[in-house]
C-alpha cells in the first residue's frame, strides 16, 4: 500500500498486513517455522531460507512499523535492549563516543555502562534539554552519536528532537530516538530529523503485557540495509508469534493512546491538587519546563505520569504498595494501570551513579480502566 495517501489508524491495522494470497485469510498468519523448502540449490522460494534471517510474520510487523513511524525501513528485535545493542555494534566502533541523557533509562545506562564499554565505547551523560551541554560534550571526530530519550524514562523531560538532529547533524553524527513512551501515534521523531527511531514493542506497541519486543526505523535505506545485516549476524529477532502479538497490539494502538491519554490528563489534574503531592511530573502541564517543546512535536502528552511524594522517600514506597487497581509491577504501556518506585525497581541499576533517580519518586503507567476507578485507588493509596 502507498503509505502517503493512508491516516494512521489504517496503516496500523493493514501496512504489511494484506490478506493472505493463497487462503484469504484477514490476519496475516503465524509462519511458526525455523526453515523453508527450497526448489533447488540456491533457489529460495520469495528469499526465505531460515527463519533468523527472514520470516513472513515477522516482516509483516517491521513493514508496517516502518509505515507508522513514516520511516523507509523497520527491523524487529527480541527485546528494546536487543534493538539498542544492535544499533550501537552497528553505528559505532571502539573509541567511538555517544552522547546520553543524564537520566536515561536504567536498562540504556546498564547497557552503556556494564557492556559497551567493556569493548571500547565511550559515552557521557548530561541533560538534552540544555543544547550548550550537548555541545560541550561532543568529541569532534569521535562522537558519532547522540542518544536521546523523549519524553525520558521516568522523570518526563523533554528534549527538542528538531535542535538536536541539527547538532548531530553539524558534527556528522546521528540522532537516535527512544520513541517509546510517545508511541508514533503522538510523535514521530523522523520528521524532524532523527535517523533512527528506538522502541521497546513491549509497551504500547504490543500494549497488553503479554510481549517482550524492540524495533528500530531508519529514515534512510542504506543505514536500514546495515542494521538488517546486523539483525541477522547477531541473531536477536523476535519470534514468529512475538511478532503476530505485536502486530495485533499496533491494530489498535491510536485507539488506546487516546485513552491513556484521557485518563493521564484526569490523573494529573487529581494529583496536582493532593497534599500528599510535592511534585506532578508531565508534559501536558504548562508549568512543565519542557511543555513547549512537548506541544510542538507532540500531538498529545501521552500515558505516562511521575510524581514526588510531600512524605519523601517512605510515603513513595507505601504508595506503591498501598495501590489495588494499579498493579505494582516493571513495565509500561499495557491497558492494565501499573505503579512502581523507580530507584528500587526499573531504575535500581543507576542506584548510586549520576543518573540514580530521586528516592521520592512514583511512576505510573495510566491504563485504559474507567478513570474513576484509578482516581478512587490514588486517593487510599495516598492516603
Amino acid at each position: 500500500m502507498t503509505v502517503e495517501s493512508y491516516g494512521f489508524d489504517t496503516l496500523a491495522i493493514h501496512a504489511g498486513q494484506e490478506p493472505d494470497p493463497r487462503t484469504g485469510a484477514v490476519v496475516p498468519p503465524i509462519y511458526q517455522t525455523s526453515t523453508y523448502a527450497q526448489d533447488a540449490v540456491g533457489a529460495p522460494r520469495l528469499g526465505y531460507e531460515y527463519s533468523r534471517s527472514g520470516n513472513p510474520t515477522r516482516d509483516s510487523l517491521q513493514e508496517c512499523l516502518a509505515a507508522i513511524e513514516n520511516g523507509r525501513r523497520g527491523l524487529a528485535f527480541a527485546s528494546g535492549l536487543a534493538a539498542e545493542d544492535t544499533l550501537l555494534r552497528t553505528v559505532c566502533r571502539p573509541g567511538d563516543h555517544v552522547v546520553i541523557p543524564n537520566d536515561a533509562y536504567g536498562g540504556t545506562f546498564r547497557l552503556f555502562s556494564k557492556v559497551a564499554e567493556r569493548w571500547g565505547l565511550d559515552w557521557t551523560a548530561v541533560p538534552l534539554d540544555d543544547i550548550d551541554a550537548v555541545r560541550a560534550a561532543f568529541r569532534p571526530g569521535h562522537t558519532r552519536l547522540i542518544w536521546s530519550e523523549t519524553p525520558t524514562n521516568p522523570l518526563l523531560n523533554v528534549n527538542d528532537i528538531a535542535l538536536l538532529a541539527g547538532l548531530a547533524h553539524e558534527y556528522d553524527a546521528m540522532l537516535a530516538v527512544d520513541n517509546t513512551f510517545a508511541s508514533p501515534y503522538l510523535q514521530q521523531p523522523l520528521a524532524f530529523g532523527a535517523d533512527v527511531v528506538i522502541h521497546s514493542t513491549t509497551k504500547y506497541l504490543g500494549g497488553h503485557s503479554d510481549v517482550v519486543g524492540g524495533a528500530l526505523v531508519t529514515a534512510d535505506a542504506g543505514l536500514g540495509e546495515e542494521l538488517a545485516f546486523h539483525q541477522n549476524a547477531m541473531g536477536a529477532v523476535n519470534g514468529p508469534f512475538d511478532a503476530w502479538l505485536t502486530l495485533r497490539g499496533i491494530k489498535t494502538l491510536g485507539v488506546r493512546m487516546d485513552r491513556h491519554c484521557d485518563n493521564a490528563e484526569r490523573i494529573v489534574a487529581y494529583l496536582s491538587e493532593h497534599p500528599a503531592v510535592a511534585q506532578v511530573l508531565y508534559p501536558g502541564l504548562e508549568t512543565h519546563p519542557g511543555h513547549e517543546v512537548a506541544a510542538k512535536q507532540m500531538s498529545r502528552f501521552g500515558g505516562m505520569v511521575s510524581f514526588r511524594t510531600a512524605g519523601g522517600p517512605e510515603q513513595a514506597v507505601a504508595v506503591c504498595n498501598r495501590a489495588k487497581l494499579f498493579v505494582l509491577a516493571e513495565s509500561l504501556g499495557g491497558v492494565e494501570s501499573l505503579i512502581e518506585h523507580p530507584g528500587q525497581m526499573t531504575h535500581l541499576s543507576a542506584a548510586g551513579s549520576a543518573l540514580e533517580v530521586p528516592a521520592d519518586l512514583v511512576r505510573l503507567s495510566v491504563g485504559i480502566e474507567t478513570v474513576d476507578d484509578l482516581l478512587a485507588d490514588l486517593e487510599q493509596a495516598l492516603g
